[in-house]
């Protein structure tokens, strides 16, 4: 019952977004939105940014597992890449919250987590110091969330294209010498 409850808040925090355009996202709101109690709400949720970093990091798990299901490591951030843009209604909605630097940070770590846990992450780990690898990962999830920022509809029409050249410039830099 209680995955219940969360995915039923979860779905009230979006649909306050999505769908009635609110500014700054409350926990009265999602209470009252869910018809559930602020005790409820805060005997799941610590906050709205947790609730947040939750829905994100269930998404997050789904897409791991799809993407490696993909055949190689191109199609892999394909896939990606298309997964995000659908979501991408509802990350730039939250970003236009109170909790904007939040939700930043959040998205910052999970694009670090699934380069880091991704093949070329882990190899790129094996041939490079710890701070190397840190660097590199850290100006990959800039990178990354700097294009998906600034996406434009002229994007989406050579998406295949710029997929390709991301993949290129990451698979380059995977290749070089530390």
């Amino acid at each position: 019952m209680p995955l219940h409850m969360k995915d039923n808040i979860a779905e009230a925090a979006r649909k306050l977004l999505m769908e009635k355009n609110v500014k700054k996202l409350t926990v009265k709101d999602i209470v009252e939105e869910c018809q559930i109690t602020r005790q409820t709400f805060y005997y799941h949720f610590q906050d709205i940014p947790e609730l947040i970093s939750w829905v994100l990091e269930r998404e997050t798990e789904k897409l791991r597992s799809e993407a490696q299901a993909q055949e190689d490591p191109e199609n892999r951030l394909k896939f990606f890449f298309a997964v995000s843009l659908n979501a991408m209604p509802y990350i730039k909605r939250s970003m236009l919250t109170n909790y904007r630097d939040e939700i930043g940070r959040i998205l910052l770590e999970h694009f670090r987590r699934m380069i880091e846990e991704s093949e070329e992450g882990k190899e790129l780990a094996r041939r490079c110091s710890q701070a190397q690898f840190d660097l590199i990962v850290r100006y990959h999830s800039m990178a990354i969330l700097g294009i998906f920022g600034s996406w434009t509809e002229e994007d989406t029409k050579h998406q295949d294209e710029i997929v390709h050249q991301i993949y290129q410039m990451i698979n380059n830099g995977i290749r070089l010498q530390p």
